[in-house]
């Protein structure tokens, strides 16, 4: 018996270094916008603002990527450019927020923990819930939206950072394709 779970182990095991995930499929990008003089400033500031620069501003930006200025969103990462101006299909930055690939998907999609944020009693989560206390919120959960003990807010509060839509994924595609000025 110890040999046949050896064995159907090592057949799993084996079986998940063969099995691999499917190809994206690039094709389905949203199509880049028909907006002409599309800028940075004007047009793509305010939603990089919205969803993207808490994390990638000028405080620690998360992979050395800054998306607050036009001239850090041209310079990319350490590894090397993210968007290729005249070419928005091939730039890094709209297959992230695109979203079709979950493995580079921008902004990344929160997993909830428990007694966490999003997770029952954690920020962001919903309240735990008393014996005789409403679901929403009161004396034992505190008020709703995550605030913890003595109206002190957690350190990585504020809602999760929305994903772009597909009309502004193509807002971007098209400020590229017009040469990313």
């Amino acid at each position: 018996m110890k040999y046949l779970s050896a064995l159907i182990l090592a057949g799993c095991t084996a079986a998940g270094f063969t099995a691999s995930a499917a190809p994206i499929d690039w094709s389905k990008l949203p199509p880049a916008a028909t907006n002409t003089d599309v800028t940075f400033t004007k047009d793509i500031l305010p939603l990089f603002k919205a969803s993207c620069v808490r994390c990638h501003g000028e405080k620690k930006p998360r992979a050395q990527l800054r998306l607050d200025t036009l001239e850090g969103v041209l310079q990319g990462t350490d590894d090397g450019p993210v968007v290729k101006a005249g070419d928005s299909a091939h730039s890094q930055l709209v297959k992230a927020i695109s979203q079709l690939d979950p493995k580079s998907a921008m902004p990344p999609k929160r997993k909830p923990r428990p007694g966490g944020p999003g997770g029952p009693g954690g920020p962001g989560g919903p309240p735990p819930q008393a014996e005789g206390q409403p679901a929403t919120g009161g004396p034992i959960g505190g008020p709703p939206g995550g605030e913890g003990q003595g109206g002190q807010r957690p350190r990585n509060f504020g809602p999760p950072a929305k994903p772009l839509t597909a009309e502004e994924v193509g807002l971007v595609r098209a400020w590229i394709d017009q040469g990313a000025k």
